[in-house]
């Protein structure tokens, strides 16, 4: 069953810099009368923060990768080989009105479907589950809050690994989900299969000037600089 009536769908296939990735998504929430769905890359090897994150946690690694603080929560994730995409729910959508756990599970259980239909036996993590409990091992240059090594509820698993999480915004104007897909194969229409499972009517555009222009500004406002970075 189809989680919406339609989407929207863009393939950015450009990598972009990582504080113009995290101005694109705000952008399309700004602007977004129907749901939509933008899968990304980057431009350069990246790491991505959450809003609550503390820099002095990923400070060490500035020098190797292009580092941005997410508008969204969660920890850190480490993005150049993975599949990144951003689903956005106006706030006139009826999902909209489903709490920001049960819409978590429920993306993330048509990403488990697409993975199931790709040949990728996916599961989606339980409360109870090992995989949540099990201690953290010490690993050099690995952040305790690396959100790949920390699975939670309703992420996507694959032989008791995290494969897939995400990270949520909700304003008035509706609510913004940034999710990371990776540790699988990225390939054999993945993202296709994906956005499919999401509504069965996706209607798929390239980014509007509008939204490109209005990205630009906000990268250069706050995602692109020091004060954003260094917020705590």
């Amino acid at each position: 069953m189809s989680v919406f009536a339609a989407l929207d769908t863009y393939y950015n296939g450009a990598g972009h810099s990582a504080a113009m990735n995290m101005a694109t998504d705000e952008a399309l929430l700004g602007y977004a009368t129907v749901p939509s769905i933008r899968f990304y890359r980057w431009q350069s090897p990246a790491l991505s923060f959450g809003y609550f994150g503390r820099f002095a946690d990923v400070a060490s690694y500035a020098r190797e990768r292009n580092l941005v603080r997410r508008w969204t929560g969660g920890g850190i994730v480490f993005h150049g080989d993975d599949l990144t995409y951003s689903i956005v729910i106006p706030a006139s959508d009826p999902a909209f009105a489903e709490s920001s756990v049960s819409i978590y599970e429920t993306i993330h259980r048509a990403l488990r479907n697409a993975l199931i239909a790709n040949g990728e036996p996916a599961e989606l993590a339980k409360g109870g589950d090992a995989a949540l409990r099990r201690p953290r091992t010490a690993q050099r240059a690995m952040p305790t809050n690396n959100c790949f090594a920390n699975p939670v509820q309703a992420d996507v698993m694959l032989s008791d690994r995290k494969i897939a999480g995400a990270a949520q915004r909700r304003t008035r104007a509706g609510l913004l989900h940034q999710g990371s897909i990776q540790r699988v194969d990225l390939g054999n229409g993945l993202a296709e299969r994906f956005a499919k499972e999401l509504s069965g009517n996706c209607n798929m555009w390239s980014l509007p000037e509008t939204i490109h222009y209005r990205a630009q500004e906000i990268a250069a406002r706050k995602y692109g600089t020091e004060s954003w970075l260094r917020k705590r």
